[in-house]
């Protein structure tokens, strides 16, 4: 969603989600661990519950929607 001319606004839900680290670099949750997590061995899960990077094909949406990151 392109931005008009004006003040850039921090898209809040966006803000909840992504952390931006001293460096720059984005990190975000892993999907896959709030429900089904019977069938899931140890080790699966406990990978799922740490933050890993954006990817680049989805870091330019991420930017645009923290502008102050």
């Amino acid at each position: 969603m392109p931005r008009v001319s004006g003040k850039a606004k921090t898209r809040k839900a966006v803000a909840k989600r992504f952390k931006v680290t001293g460096t720059g670099k984005i990190l975000r949750r892993k999907q896959g661990k709030r429900h089904l997590a019977q069938c899931k061995n140890r080790k699966r899960k406990r990978n799922l519950g740490k933050a890993t990077l954006v990817s680049d094909a989805d870091l330019r949406n991420v930017r645009e929607n923290l502008p102050f990151a």
